[in-house]
């Protein structure tokens, strides 16, 4: 066997690199969006075991809805990926034209095994460029392909050196094959069926037998005229080896998808000359009648198949040795996709053509072989040689641009199919994603023209409609949807007979109707017919739990969470929900310990580490402040663009004293949001407290420039203009305004009464507190102001003084009382959230929120053509910490003394 040169693999690699170079610069689209983008098994977070729990899309192998793709080896690839280039298109595309260079080499190495030199490297070559492997190399999801058809080719490769030169059994090279077998299975299923591969070789290549002389053989044996040959013993222990190891992996394969076939619909495969990424739904129509004229088509194709292996395996000739071997790759990889031993989820795909390929490409060059032989047809043969490889390799180049985008994909797949109603669904997704919801209605709808049945279809068309704030047209197509689902026949199991993703029309539709107060029970009656239908069905749970919390039957609400638990402990949003349950059940240490296993399970939870830190802020206990800073830090290197993580970080500074660091958080937390109503407020709070009035009056103008009725922004700047600027004008202005806004407002309208005191307008500041303590009359402080600015009004009209030019009352003797609740102002934020990762962004009014959201919500785990419409309004804790209490009293205390000294100024005059 001739080996593999250094040219040959430079000439294989670059022309591979030629062909697909391209393909760096395309993205994640079709199936890479579920197995990469929505796929937790990648993250650094996820233990590695769950790879080994899962299937190919990151769905426990357990739950009936997982699509039984156990492929451990190749997610494994994509998580190295993700540890180098997080979610880096290139580096994927990148890694899967290297696996096709290494695929194309072994290749060549196997080629050699039955071709002549010139012959096997044609047929690498044109396997290296053939358009159909476009799927396979330049998807990302094809990398199983990839993979698994290194190990399938590396344990042939390792087989044929199983015999020894004298003709005894090498066991080293089996036991190889039997882990590279293994190696090729988790990879892709169809790995495994490179034993039979072995096994062909190993009869009619490596021994040299004909079916005339097994005929032969066998009919002795039967008759007793004599025993097995001792070659034939021989080979039957090998094969009996290979057999046995087979069934072992087919046994552990069985266990891990727990003896459950995935559950597919007609819709994925009704079956059970272009290149197209779907061929799936109404493409191909079904073969109804005998008189079809693709039986024709079928028959001559299996006649002309049989024909050729029969040929070859009557000789002993290396041509017909050649033709087996390349007969047996084409038919056997494809085995496993062809729909004849269990049912699969495709009718046609471009994928599972990438090992079959192989044999097809050892035909060819094997014909060219024998043709160039002939001396007039030498020429004719290199140059149509020549020309094929050339239109072939610049076919895949521009074949490779479909795969740019999921729009550019489907939308050249549409030129093809016009009759697939998942490919105007997917143009319509990717027009979603692009928030073009006029353009993609029109393909949903066209969708559900061409397939009136399609339940996912109608499901899209709901969605859009929500999205273009159509609720009536919404709900009529959710129950659209909703009419197609099959019905219940008792003694059956509903979960066997529909796809998981298409119960989610029921929660599609609770969710549009729940925003209707007067339809909450509806929306309930909704999620518990889904869970009757399927009792693991987790996101029912989940959505069912949110609108539990927002009928405020928290009981319940808890209860759904911790069942959505015990079918998924290892889901961090669904403890992040389950601790929000907790706020608002006023158990706060509990919702800590489920906001911390949440993080446990993905230490960068944004949600999570915003809420549990907020918690502990909130707690007024110091010793839980380094730990909010930590998780706030944290929370705003996942979210930098997020106002409220700096601001909450500002506020910590403050409890905490730290005057330089809360300044600088409140100043980053402006910048990001301009006029955000909180961090001004605070930020000139800050300044005050820090005698640096001067500094807080610009921070008020620019808050009231936004604000201009915040009130304790005029309270304050009041107070400055008057205590320490002296303009009792700008400051009687500020209470004014106040009083317009609010005539009630027992501060404001106190203040102005200073300020009159302030002017020695006596009768007037003897009036204005007249009416306060008509406001407030439980105010002591007011009642003891009233009764000195009668005391000095009676003492100067004793003296025969003017009432106006009593002495003044100084801003220096006489302070506006402060606020004696909530100083310091805290953010508030929502918005409307879909999946784990929604942030609430904040609105800047006057209290901190809880962020929160639904589950993967991942995720949650539906598919293109059926996204989950969902949403949670933030939730938030009531009440006043220990902190604020604190500073309450103390600012009460500030305030009675600053009373006692007016009183004993005022007396002295």
């Amino acid at each position: 066997m001739a080996i593999v040169s250094w040219k040959e693999i430079l000439l294989l690699t670059g022309l591979v690199v030629g062909c697909y170079w391209n393909s760096l610069s395309c993205g994640f689209v079709f199936d890479d969006v579920s197995a990469i983008l929505d796929n937790k098994d990648l993250r650094p977070s996820t233990p590695i075991r769950n790879l080994f729990l899962n299937d190919f899309w990151g769905t426990p192998m357990a739950e009936e809805r997982s699509h039984k793709s156990y492929r451990p080896l190749t997610v494994l690839t994509f998580r190295l990926n993700y540890l180098f280039s997080e979610l880096s298109a290139a580096s994927y595309h990148l890694l899967n034209v290297v696996l096709h260079a290494v695929v194309c080499v072994l290749f060549l190495r196997v080629c050699r095994l039955f071709l002549d030199k010139t012959s096997s490297l044609v047929a690498a070559l044109l396997f290296a460029v053939h358009p159909i492997h476009t799927e396979a190399v330049t998807g990302v999801v094809g990398r199983a392909e990839l993979l698994s058809s290194i190990f399938l080719l590396a344990a042939f490769l390792a087989y044929t050196k199983s015999t020894s030169a004298d003709h005894s059994i090498v066991w080293a090279p089996i036991a190889l094959t039997v882990v590279l077998v293994a190696a090729a299975t988790l990879c892709k299923e169809q790995g495994i069926t490179v034993v039979g591969i072995c096994c062909v070789h190993e009869v009619f290549v490596a021994q040299g037998f004909t079916l005339p002389m097994l005929l032969d053989t066998l009919r002795q044996v039967l008759q007793g005229k004599d025993g097995f040959p001792y070659a034939v013993l021989q080979t039957l222990l090998k094969l009996i080896v290979l057999v046995i190891s087979t069934l072992l992996l087919v046994i552990i394969r069985v266990q891990v998808i727990q003896s459950q076939l995935p559950v597919f619909t007609r819709f994925d495969n009704p079956a059970a000359v272009k290149l197209c990424c779907d061929w799936t739904m109404g493409t191909i129509p079904l073969v109804e009648s005998f008189l079809d004229l693709r039986n024709l088509a079928t028959l001559v194709f299996y006649t002309f198949l049989g024909l050729l292996a029969y040929h070859s395996l009557r000789y002993r000739h290396s041509s017909a040795k050649t033709v087996i071997m390349a007969l047996s790759l084409i038919v056997l990889p494809f085995i496993p996709a062809s729909n004849l031993f269990f049912p699969v989820g495709f009718v046609v795909a471009e994928r599972v053509l990438y090992v079959p390929s192989m044999g097809f490409c050892v035909l060819v060059a094997h014909g060219f072989k024998i043709v160039s032989h002939k001396g007039h047809w030498k020429k004719i043969s290199w140059l149509m040689i020549g020309v094929l490889l050339t239109t072939h390799a610049v076919k895949t180049f521009n074949r490779n641009w479909d795969w740019e985008s999921e729009y550019t994909l489907f939308t050249s797949a549409l030129k093809v199919n016009k009759n697939n109603a998942k490919l105007w669904n997917n143009v319509g997704h990717a027009l979603e994603n692009q928030n073009n919801y006029a353009r993609a209605l029109r393909y949903f709808l066209q969708a559900t023209r061409v397939q009136p049945d399609d339940i996912g279809a109608h499901m899209n068309v709901g969605r859009t409609y929500k999205n273009l704030n159509k609720s009536k047209e919404a709900e009529d197509a959710y129950l659209v949807a909703k009419s197609l689902m099959p019905q219940v026949i008792p003694g059956k199991k509903y979960a066997t007979r529909v796809a998981p993703n298409h119960l989610n029309v029921y929660i599609n539709l609770a969710n549009l109707i729940r925003a209707n107060e007067s339809r909450l029970e509806e929306a309930d009656q909704l999620y518990r017919q889904a869970i009757s239908m399927r009792p693991d069905f987790k996101q029912a749970y989940i959505s069912r739990g949110e609108l539990l919390l927002k009928m405020n039957k928290l009981t319940e609400a808890r209860d759904a969470y911790l069942r959505a638990l015990e079918l998924d402990r290892t889901n961090a949003d669904l403890w992040y929900n389950l601790a929000i349950v907790n706020i608002e059940m006023k158990d706060p240490s509990e919702a800590l310990r489920n906001f911390n296993h949440a993080l446990e399970l993905n230490p960068r939870h944004k949600l999570a580490l915003f809420n549990s830190a907020l918690l502990m802020q909130e707690s007024g206990e110091p010793k839980f402040w380094p730990e909010a800073n930590r998780r706030f830090l944290t929370y705003v290197e996942e979210e930098p663009e997020d106002a409220n993580g700096y601001f909450n970080l500002g506020m910590l500074a403050m409890d905490a004293n730290e005057n330089a660091a809360a300044e600088r958080w409140m100043r980053k937390a402006i910048g990001l949001q301009a006029g955000f109503r909180s961090a001004l407020f605070n930020l000139a709070l800050l300044y005050s407290q820090s005698k640096r009035e001067m500094d807080a009056l610009p921070v008020l103008d620019e808050l009231l420039r936004h604000h201009p009725e915040h009130i304790k922004g005029l309270i304050l700047k009041g107070d400055i203009l008057m205590n320490h600027k002296k303009d009792t004008r700008g400051a009687k202005t500020c209470f004014e305004r106040i009083l317009r806004m609010d005539p009630t407002n027992v501060q404001g309208k106190h203040n102005l009464c200073v300020v009159y005191f302030e002017e020695r307008d006596l009768p007037r500041a003897e009036r204005c507190l007249e009416e306060t303590l008509a406001l407030a009359p439980n105010e002591e402080y007011v009642r003891r102001h009233l009764s000195i600015v009668r005391s000095k009004m009676a003492a100067m009209s004793a003296a025969g003084q003017l009432l106006t030019s009593a002495d003044t009352m100084t801003a220096k003797e006489e302070k506006p009382k402060r606020v004696e609740e909530g100083t310091k102002e805290v953010a508030q934020g929502e918005e409307e959230g879909r999946g784990a990762d929604a942030i609430g962004k904040g609105a800047g009014a006057e209290k901190n929120v809880r962020k929160s959201s639904p589950e993967s919500l991942g995720g949650v785990g539906v598919d293109q053509s059926e996204s989950l419409d969902s949403s949670q309004s933030d939730k938030r804790t009531k009440g006043k910490s220990t902190k604020e209490i604190k500073d309450i009293e103390e600012k009460r205390a500030a305030a009675l003394k600053r009373l006692e000294e007016i009183e004993r100024i005022l007396s002295g005059d």
